[in-house]
């Protein structure tokens, strides 16, 4: 659990490890994968805790993985945050991603944008938290790493290093 701080100006990022998910099986295709019940009352949980610190408004992206998992969690989030589900901007580059290629996504988000939620998979968004901030962390299922870029930068320019893990919501 974090507290957020009352005069935010820095861009924050939000790295959201989808829910549990149904078992890997040879009848269905990982990417085709839905989230267990538990995994679905989980992530609504977590996003009513997000809540109570987050607001959302014009400035606020979600973008998440195309995978069923990724963005039925997505979509729990957003129906908790008041976020527009059909706003959500869906791409398979997050899908089984390097952290590489999930920071290539966040690099291309407008500037207007100061508040950003990727939801995605692991080890890519463990990798990409632990890069940005330099800290050794795991995320579980549900769980969601926030980020503070350092002083003025957008996402355009964030990189290994420039951002603050604040904590995690787990």
């Amino acid at each position: 659990m974090y507290t957020l701080q009352a005069n935010n100006i820095m861009n924050t990022l939000y790295l959201i490890r989808h829910a549990k998910a149904e078992e890997h099986t040879f009848t269905k295709d990982d990417f085709d994968r839905d989230l267990q019940k538990k995994g679905r009352e989980r992530a609504h949980r977590i996003a009513e805790e997000l809540k109570k610190t987050l607001q959302i408004d014009d400035k606020t992206l979600v973008i998440s993985s195309t995978a069923n998992r990724a963005i039925q969690t997505a979509e729990i989030f957003c129906e908790v945050l008041n976020y527009p589900k059909d706003a959500i901007q869906q791409t398979r580059d997050i899908y089984e991603a390097h952290f590489m290629d999930i920071l290539k996504v966040i690099n291309t988000v407008a500037d207007k944008y100061d508040t950003l939620l990727v939801f995605g998979h692991n080890p890519g968004l463990s990798n990409l938290t632990n890069y940005l901030s330099h800290s050794e962390i795991e995320l579980a299922t549900s769980n969601a790493s926030k980020l503070q870029l350092e002083d003025d930068l957008s996402f355009k320019m964030l990189a290994g290093g420039t951002a603050k893990l604040v904590g995690i919501l787990k």
